[in-house]
């Protein structure tokens, strides 16, 4: 739960306890009287409860019905935005935002997209104990994506969530409820999908949906189906879409739907009862991928996958309270079709013993003498559900001090929601530590915890004493209170920074491809006039600097014309579509190759500028330099882009969520791009900017220690060289390395800006500002007005010679 959505939940309870307790209200702000005794929960008791016991107390109640009960919605409004066409172009569209819930992040009846996967959404907040939509600032246009590949099931997914909302499709019996959530796991199961972060939003809205309508255990194993492919996504899909809460948002509707089925699937009149499994089962097993364990005659039903299992316990049937999971077979334990094996635990289980069985992955049972007072209490059934890893906790914080290393066990007995136990129930917990060492673990933070739907806490836990959090291959742990449990490892870490304030924006990406193609060919345009001038002018093409300048252009010309024309994004979908990965390695070794080349003749100019004006005495060429010089700018680039294409060719290759924003082009990605672009262009900027900084103290050294007017105007036109030397020698990729580690999108321009026009500025310098090659270029366009200031250079010298013979002569005279 992220913090605008907590804090629009607080305000509503604080909101609903100063309506209670003062009867001024409205009569339309009344909640109805069929509204659950969770609504009241907060209010009733708000001066005796923490803001975090009171979000939790919501959380943990069905927040739909919450809402739902106090008519608080924001309903449908027309909006108009922008959509980015294939072309780059921007056309207006008329949209409606969806009918959304108090603290919902509603999306728009026709999907938008950013370019990072998220959709455009709009907060539906409360004011006054009504619904308002949250104000849009109409100076900042909405631009959004509206093309998808066939790879993408956010259209389809949208549909299916604008039909539910509006009535189209129909949820009235379990087969026509089974046909929507059946749908919706085909969309997820597909082999070749792509899975964006609009995608996890879309389904926890659906998930909202279906938890208004009436509960059917029918629905358990595709429910589950769908939680364990969004599980198997991209660690950056799932924290991107955590931004919008929709992984909290997911996981509160999942629990609170398998925490209300246990009557339908283990009810006490089903005890001692062998009940004949239709093969119903078996073809829905078949379908969802999830195996389906139904033993009602002893209070036990599971649902059992790969990344997640359900296990429904009635322990009035055969006194069955828990379950333990391990990975390795015993004569004692069945196995799964996820490749687990497992057996039920009793209430009178030995938890010592428990904890030395080899292999244990994790275990819990509810004690005999505390599943007692809790049936005293009118406990009946209890839900457990494991989860392989930490997928659908996404934590908000980008720094953390301690992680899940273990699986995430949740308990749940309906009724016992937010309420503490008696006495304390026990869970034990593989440490994944022990089994795969983390090198920045410590053991200061490190013991069980639980999830809050912010972040991982501990209070209220505890951990076995006498146990080495590091080392020990299983955690026993103790809790007062019923939610989802892991075991935390200690340490410093840090999460991916994917917020928003470093993640170029629509209206961003379409500026800075506006500057880059600009640029470009501003660049390219000054390339060919520095080659055009070496063709015509021989005189200035023979000299040494000319000839390293044409291949620091060769090269800087094949990078251009391979990234503005030949490896675009369309090209590179189309080769990708074809199953034509071949060209497509070929096409990225390519520009990886024409960069690599473009920053070693770079370092071999800045070499040469370091000996011109710092190693100023001495200076003595080798014999054929130049050729040397070449052949070590263009094969040394072939050592890394070899690598990469015979170690990892598949790093050239587009990745899906690129693809399907169309931001993917052939080039390196992962390791590939770090080791064989990043790496080797770091360090050479590194090197470069090290020579700069000692060539620009030279000249000022030089200059501190000039007298003379000529000396002083000589340092001037050095120090403007200086400026020169900031292009040649590439140091505008260090707003392109800042860029890389998201440092933010304004070194995004800065990078735009400088290094597209690196082959132009070297045009302004060497061919408009040379007085040689200018005045060549006057004598070839205009030949009667260089023939007329050869004239007039002739004569002023003349006059000059004349003034410095008499001058002599009275000289003489004196």
């Amino acid at each position: 739960m992220n913090f605008l959505f907590g804090a629009t939940l607080l305000a509503f309870a604080i909101s609903a306890g100063r309506a209670y307790e003062s009867a001024e209200s409205d009569d339309n702000d009344e909640a109805p009287d069929n509204c659950p005794k969770e609504q009241q929960l907060c209010r009733l008791e708000w001066r005796n409860n923490t803001v975090e016991r009171c979000l939790d107390k919501l959380f943990r109640a069905d927040i739909t019905g919450l809402a739902y009960c106090n008519a608080l919605h924001c309903e449908p409004e027309a909006f108009v935005h922008d959509y980015i066409t294939r072309n780059h172009d921007q056309s207006p569209h008329n949209n409606t935002w969806k009918r959304a819930r108090i603290g919902e992040a509603a999306t728009l009846h026709d999907i938008c997209l950013l370019r990072n996967g998220l959709p455009v959404t709009r907060k539906c907040q409360v004011k006054g104990m009504r619904a308002q939509w949250e104000p849009i600032d109409k100076w900042a246009p909405v631009v959004c994506m509206r093309r998808f590949r066939e790879r993408s099931i956010t259209v389809e997914l949208n549909s299916l969530h604008d039909d539910l909302l509006e009535g189209r499709r129909r949820t009235n019996n379990t087969q026509e409820r089974r046909h929507t959530t059946a749908l919706m796991r085909d969309m997820f199961r597909q082999e070749d999908r792509t899975l964006l972060p609009a995608d996890v939003h879309v389904a926890g809205q659906v998930f909202v949906e279906l938890m208004e309508q009436e509960k059917d255990a029918a629905l358990s194993g595709d429910l589950i189906s769908i939680c364990r492919e969004i599980m198997s996504s991209d660690a950056n899909v799932l924290q991107l879409s955590a931004q919008l809460n929709a992984t909290n948002s997911l996981l509160n509707s999942f629990e609170n739907y398998m925490d209300a089925l246990p009557q339908q699937l283990v009810p006490r009149e089903s005890c001692g009862k062998v009940v004949v499994h239709a093969a119903s089962e078996a073809s829905d097993s078949a379908a969802n991928g999830v195996e389906v364990l139904s033993k009602a005659n002893i209070g036990v039903h599971a649902l059992m996958s790969n990344n997640l299992s359900v296990l429904f316990v009635n322990p009035a049937c055969d006194n069955i309270t828990g379950i333990a999971i391990y990975s390795s077979a015993a004569p004692n334990r069945q196995s799964s079709g996820s490749g687990l094996w497992y057996r039920f635990l009793y209430a009178n289980e030995n938890l010592e013993q428990l904890r030395r069985e080899t292999n244990l992955e994790t275990a819990t049972y509810v004690p005999e003498q505390l599943w007692r007072q809790l049936s005293q209490r009118g406990a009946f059934y209890l839900i457990l559900k494991v989860y392989a890893h930490d997928g659908l906790f996404v934590e908000a914080t980008q720094k953390r001090s301690r992680r899940p290393r273990s699986k995430v066990l949740s308990i749940s007995i309906p009724g016992f929601e937010g309420k503490a136990l008696p006495q304390s129930l026990p869970f034990l917990l593989h440490n994944e530590n022990h089994r795969q060492p983390d090198a920045l673990a410590v053991t200061t933070g490190s013991g069980c915890g639980y999830w809050n739907y912010q972040t991982w806490l501990s209070d209220g836990i505890t951990t076995s004493s006498g146990t080495d959090m590091l080392r020990d291959p299983v955690i026993v742990c103790q809790t007062r209170h019923l939610t989802q449990f892991s075991y935390l490892l200690g340490g410093s870490y840090r999460s991916n920074d994917l917020g928003e304030e470093v993640l170029v924006t629509p209206i961003n990406e379409r500026v800075l491809d506006i500057i880059s193609i600009v640029g470009c060919c501003l660049s390219l345009f000054g390339i060919l006039g520095i080659f055009l001038t070496a063709a015509l002018f021989r005189s200035w093409r023979s000299q040494a600097s000319t000839k390293v300048l044409m291949h620091l252009c060769m090269a800087m010309m094949l990078q251009m014309v391979l990234f503005v024309f030949i490896n675009t994004d369309d090209i590179s979908e189309q080769l990708v579509d074809q199953g034509d990965n071949t060209r497509c390695v070929l096409l990225g070794a390519t520009l990886q190759y024409s960069i690599l080349a473009l920053f070693c003749w770079m370092l071999i100019i800045a070499f040469l500028q370091f000996q011109r004006y710092v190693t100023v005495i001495g200076i003595e060429r080798p014999r054929h330099y130049i050729l040397k010089a070449a052949l070590v700018a263009w094969s040394l680039p072939l050592l890394p882009t070899l690598l990469v294409a015979c170690i990892d060719p598949e790093s050239y290759l587009p990745t899906a969520e690129q693809l399907a924003m169309d931001t993917g082009i052939c080039y390196p990605s992962g390791y590939g791009l770090i080791f064989g672009v990043v790496l080797p262009v770091t360090l050479i900027t590194v090197a470069n900017l090290v020579i700069f900084v000692y060539v620009f103290y030279s000249i000022s050294h030089s200059l501190s220690q000039s007298i003379q007017r000529a000396e002083r105007k000589l340092v001037s036109k050095q120090i403007r060289l200086s400026v020169l030397l900031f292009f040649l020698l590439g140091l505008s990729w260090i707003f392109g390395i800042f860029a890389f580690l998201q440092a933010g999108v304004a070194f995004s321009y800065l990078f735009c800006l400088t290094a597209t026009l690196q082959g132009f500025v070297l045009f302004v310098y060497f061919v408009l500002l040379d007085e040689v090659n200018r005045r060549a270029w006057i004598g070839l366009l205009w030949p009667t007005k260089m023939k007329m200031d050869v004239q007039k250079r002739t004569t002023e010298l003349q006059s000059m010679t004349t003034s410095s013979t008499n001058y002599s002569g009275r000289s003489e005279h004196y």
